[in-house]
């Protein structure tokens, strides 16, 4: 086989027909000393990163809940139930809460335990980009891309929320490092394991896992030590088993009769099918023409507009049409939203570096033979990068800021991968010699840029970048003067020194400030600095307690319900969501999240009634906050509002004085069925 690029301790590629198969901790004999100790204190940080104030964390509304209720019931748990009554799933396959509700169901249920799975997943993420970098480009390469990553701002939010996007980011990481083994030994076996890391990643966040396979294949195809028809197979095979592995949930689902399982959320059908693909795909890119309509899925807003649920939950409060943070400002839409500065400013930083060092890579190992492995790197991560950047900017991201995990990866690597390159040239001399300098000088002045968009609290870090990237061109300018000496070696390297930290500062004082009070629980992914608009870069959750009127309903409805079913059903996920996370009450919630769902439909809902299995209905009140369902929901007509004005029209109102509600108490109990 040609140059591999595993090994070597100053990133030099060795040749080695046979990648090793080392843990990211160990070290390789060839590596320097200070291998495993640099890995080890980065993964320190990392913990300290990630883990920082995970004691007095808040749950997530709408992902907590279900959490809480697959931890009491191993049905709920495979279905992903967002009620305890097994009534309704969440409008997500359920594979990302399945290690906090397993955390939940060992140590109890409390915020801190919901978060340790994602802190766990990001420093596992830490040592697998440092294992498949390590084994592309060597060790120096492997520990900048790991710093790197620690410090972005995307990743330091990312892996303290309770969503799907830590698992698959990780997945996906594992996958595409089972691939790189593949491509270098030409190994089923490897591509095989990757497909299962692709279905496991889709069981977190469904199609947007598959958004990988084009960077997979391709290095695959391209670079593996195999026959061209082999490598076709050995394709299909694993394109085979990432389909087998992906379509396990919603397979075991859709032959599982409706009556033994909760319905599917967001789909007028209750079809897994219609709700992974129409609901969490195809709504997400109606800006370029794909429709959901017609899919089975929940596709309109109360309005009757086409509208993905992005929208719906941007806040973490499940509440349609809640504004979004400050720091996300009207730059999010269109094709050029991921180079807008709310979202750039959390991953993007190293756009530029990233695209010089892949360019001048590819262009340098042109006529090299198919099997070059350094060439293998950058097209996987390269065809990683370009893939997420393009879905992301025709999809909807609605500011969720956590999405953007999965273009922190191949950025870091390519930053890390670059480096070394780009290094070992300047060392050389010649033209190539001032890729290093152009890469640092571009990515300085783009920190800048973003960096004056936010001005407060932390107004060095502009001035700091711009010096920095000066000093450190002009000094590797400097060193490429005249022959090569010591001091020049060291003037040099100096000048490595400024431009990195040039590269680094800006994102890395941004990471850090999940120590800043105001970004100690973000909801939505987002640290940083405050915006131009004045409020806080992470979503600050309230205390998700029963609130004394809320405890005398649950003390009413408990004491009163006799032999039913539920406790009480609620004409929208947010007014039953506090009465789940809090008791674990068996609350029905009308419509699903967005209260547009057709379940339960007035005839069925009638049936609970009749049957005695539901006694009591809590119907949103103008009085208090609005939520999805009820009456007031919009001008379309939904089973929730028929069920509401059936409600109102059929069953008797209980006295607010005999449940407690107070003037700001948000509904009005009613009892329905016999003896009303």
């Amino acid at each position: 086989m040609a140059e591999s690029v595993r090994g070597g301790g100053a990133g030099k590629p060795a040749t080695d027909t046979s990648p090793a198969r080392l843990p990211p901790w160990r070290r390789a004999d060839d590596q320097p000393a200070y291998a495993t100790t640099a890995l080890l204190l980065i993964c320190v940080l990392a913990a300290v990163l990630y883990a920082r104030g995970i004691t007095q964390s808040q749950y997530r509304d709408y992902y907590a809940d279900a959490a809480r209720s697959m931890s009491g019931s191993w049905k709920a748990f495979f279905f992903g139930s967002f009620d305890p009554g097994n009534s309704i799933t969440i409008d997500k396959l359920p594979g990302f809460l399945w290690p906090q509700a397993l955390a939940a169901r060992l140590f109890g249920f409390h915020p801190w335990v919901l978060t340790l799975p994602q802190v766990l997943e990001g420093i596992a993420c830490v040592l697998v980009l440092h294992r498949a970098v390590r084994r592309w480009t060597g060790v120096n390469a492997a520990l900048i891309a790991a710093a790197v990553f620690l410090a972005t701002p995307a990743t330091a939010g990312l892996f303290r929320t309770q969503v799907e996007d830590p698992l698959l980011t990780l997945c996906l990481l594992l996958a595409a490092d089972a691939t790189q083994r593949a491509a270098l030994s030409g190994r089923l076996r490897s591509l095989v394991l990757a497909g299962v890391w692709v279905g496991v990643g889709f069981q977190a966040k469904m199609l947007e896992a598959w958004a990988v396979l084009p960077a997979l294949g391709l290095v695959y195809l391209v670079s593996a030590p195999a026959p061209v028809r082999r490598r076709l197979a050995h394709l299909g095979i694993a394109a085979a088993v990432a389909v087998v592995a992906s379509a396990s949930w919603v397979l075991a689902v859709s032959a599982t009769p409706a009556d033994d399982r909760p319905y599917v959320d967001g789909t007028t059908n209750n079809s897994a099918v219609s709700m992974a693909v129409g609901y969490n795909f195809l709504s997400r890119f109606s800006s370029v023409g794909l429709s959901a309509a017609g899919s089975g899925s929940v596709v309109s807003g109360p309005d009757g507009s086409e509208a993905p649920s992005e929208q719906a939950d941007a806040s973490g409060s499940g509440r349609l049409g809640a504004p979004l943070p400050g720091d996300f400002g009207s730059d999010e839409s269109g094709w050029g939203k991921l180079l807008g500065s709310s979202l750039a400013s959390q991953t993007g930083w190293l756009y530029p570096f990233a695209a010089v060092a892949l360019g001048c890579g590819l262009w340098w190992r042109r006529g090299k033979p198919r099997t070059d492995g350094l060439r293998a790197g950058l097209l996987l991560w390269g065809t990683w990068l370009a893939t997420y950047f393009l879905a992301f900017s025709a999809g909807s991201v609605g500011g969720h800021i956590y999405y953007l995990g999965v273009i922190a990866v191949p950025l870091a690597a390519l930053t890390g991968a670059g480096t070394v390159l780009m290094w070992r040239e300047h060392r050389t001399g010649g033209r190539r010699a001032w890729a290093l300098p152009l890469a640092i000088a571009t990515t300085a002045a783009w920190s800048v840029h973003l960096s004056m968009q936010y001005p407060s609290p932390l107004s060095w870090l502009g001035p700091a970048t711009l010096v920095l990237g000066i000093a450190g061109c002009l000094l590797l300018a400097l060193a490429l003067a005249g022959t090569r000496t010591t001091t020049k070696t060291r003037i040099a390297v100096a000048g490595l020194t400024a431009g990195l930290c040039a590269v680094v500062v800006t994102p890395g004082a941004w990471a850090t400030q999940v120590f800043n009070p105001w970004n100690t629980y973000p909801l939505l992914g987002s640290v940083g600095p405050t915006s131009d608009f004045g409020q806080p870069g992470g979503f600050v959750p309230t205390d998700d307690a029963l609130t004394p009127s809320q405890q005398r309903l649950l003390a009413y409805t408990t004491a009163h319900r006799g032999t039913a079913r539920y406790l009480f059903a609620s004409t929208n996920e947010t007014n039953a969501s506090p009465f789940i996370l809090d008791a674990g009450a068996e609350v029905l919630p009308l419509g699903g999240f967005t209260g547009r769902v057709p379940y339960p439909t007035l005839p069925g809902f009638q049936q609970l009634v009749d049957s005695g299995q539901l006694q009591y209905v809590l119907v949103n009140s103008e009085r208090g906050m609005g939520g999805f369902g009820g009456a007031e929901s919009g001008s379309a007509t939904t089973t929730t509002s028929e069920i509401t004005v059936w409600v109102l029209a059929h069953c008797a109102t209980v006295s607010a004085g005999d449940y407690g509600a107070d003037l700001y108490f948000y509904g009005d109990l009613y009892r329905c069925g016999p003896g009303r």
